[in-house]
């Protein structure tokens, strides 16, 4: 039996690659708040849901 386990979460670098952004332009959007995320140890993680968060009045806006 194959079970996937579906991801939790992401790394800043992983997200930056979903948006199509560069790793400082994310770590910045991270430290301002603007994307959420948690410690965990010595790095960052960020659940796809705050990323959709994050990307949601981007795209409202541009429908306008």
């Amino acid at each position: 039996m194959n079970e996937v386990i579906a991801r939790k979460w992401y790394s800043v670098a992983e997200v930056a690659v979903m948006l199509g952004y560069g790793v400082t332009e994310t770590k910045f959007l991270v430290l301002s708040g603007q994307i959420r995320s948690v410690k965990d140890g010595g790095s960052r993680r960020i659940l796809s849901e705050w990323v959709d968060d994050y990307i949601r009045p981007v795209v409202d806006g541009q429908a306008a």
